[in-house]
């Protein structure tokens, strides 16, 4: 980048931070959701949520049933989780 490029793109630094930052949340959050250790602790959660009274059945099984179908998902992705966590 030369020196007049700097300057005059020199006001649109805080938009490229902010889209940069921006980029890092997204990669994140898309790691965690496709994390099967994750997903398998949600699971747990909602389980215990449920047993304690937190949640009713219907809930539980459709929450339950989004997760299942994400880690099967996972699973089905050839290379995507470590055969010590599958």
């Amino acid at each position: 980048m030369g020196l007049v490029t700097g300057l005059l793109t020199l006001p649109l630094a805080p938009v490229r931070g902010t889209m940069w930052i921006a980029e890092q949340l997204r990669a994140e959050a898309e790691r965690e959701f496709d994390d099967p250790e994750q997903l398998r602790r949600q699971l747990e959660n909602v389980q215990v949520a449920h047993e304690l009274g937190e949640i009713d059945l219907a809930e539980y099984e459709q929450i339950e049933e989004q997760i299942l179908a994400r880690l099967i998902a996972l699973e089905e992705q050839p290379g995507q989780i470590p055969e010590e966590v599958a």
